[in-house]
């Protein structure tokens, strides 16, 4: 444990935000994989998850929960699987 005072605040706020940005990657991993299970079976509303999906991810991309690129990875990998579906 962190004897200093300063350092005992920056394991507080760590754990803060962790906590914070764990609940955008689970909402992320959850609509990410609802949209691959979607495409998978071919279901009408596959679509409409693949944009559930894209919105969080540029939601966490937005707040730093998951960087730029790996957004746009997984927006580009969602899109084409839609694409190879239509």
């Amino acid at each position: 444990m962190a004897n200093i005072k300063s350092a005992k605040k920056r394991i507080l706020v760590t754990e803060r935000n962790r906590k914070r940005n764990l609940v955008y990657k689970n909402n992320l991993k959850r609509l990410v994989k609802a949209a691959t299970k979607a495409l998978k079976e071919g279901s009408s509303d596959a679509k409409k998850a693949v944009s559930l999906a894209v919105q969080a991810i540029d939601k966490a991309a937005k707040k730093n929960v998951i960087k730029k690129n790996n957004a746009s990875r997984k927006k580009s990998r969602l899109m084409k699987a839609l694409a190879k579906k239509a």
